[in-house]
């Protein structure tokens, strides 16, 4: 007769079950979302060097290691909250993929060109704060000087796959380069911050500069 009693051996062989809280996992959403924001406000306000992991930690409310356990690193935690910014939220869809820039493919030209507009308007006003942290540490920051670096070569290749869409056809390696200083960051905080324009006036600008420069299909 076998017994019905499980060896030590059968019981080890028996896969378990991973246990799933819905509180724990509703927690460290809450606690990831706390630490994003405390990121935003403390990278755009102190800038990179003033702001330490320790210090986000203090601003969200929970300890230093709840931080790592969340984030590697502090250069890892600032591309995310820039990723976010990007886009607008926390999806993990690409800029490229999204409908926004789908739109700059689809109707007239005017059609097209007011899409861009506001895509750029819009985007440009969600990281020109980042945009200033990165590049107030690039000269003496190794990490952040690559960063800046993959930064503005991630929005020349953007920059062209749009152009493609608007125009119809691949853009020219001048026609590329010129659209995107158009685009950049340091021409959007030259207009808003520097000569005070708010976001609907540099985007009306934007639109009716694009449509001068931008070449027909």
């Amino acid at each position: 007769m076998v017994s019905a009693r499980r060896t030590t051996k059968d019981v080890g062989s028996v896969p378990r079950r991973r246990y799933r809280s819905p509180y724990r996992e509703q927690q460290a959403q809450q606690t990831r979302a706390a630490l994003l924001e405390a990121a935003t406000r403390l990278f755009t306000t102190r800038g990179w060097a003033a702001t330490g992991m320790r210090d986000i930690a203090g601003e969200a409310g929970v300890a230093t290691e709840t931080v790592y356990a969340h984030f590697a690193s502090k250069t890892g935690l600032l591309q995310e909250v820039i990723d976010i910014a990007v886009v607008g939220d926390e999806a993990t869809v690409p800029l490229a993929d999204r409908s926004q820039f789908a739109a700059l493919g689809q109707g007239s030209r005017a059609d097209r060109i007011a899409a861009a507009a506001r895509l750029v308007a819009d985007v440009n006003t969600r990281t020109a704060g980042f945009a200033k942290v990165i590049r107030q540490a690039a000269p003496t920051d190794e990490e952040m000087a690559e960063t800046l670096e993959a930064t503005r070569e991630r929005q020349r290749r953007d920059v062209a796959a749009g152009l493609a869409l608007l125009i119809g056809r691949r853009p020219t390696a001048a026609e590329r380069d010129g659209i995107w200083a158009l685009m950049s960051h340091e021409v959007y905080l030259l207009l808003v911050e520097s000569s005070g324009w708010n976001p609907e006036q540099y985007e009306a600008w934007m639109a009716e500069t694009l449509d001068s420069v931008v070449p027909s299909e």
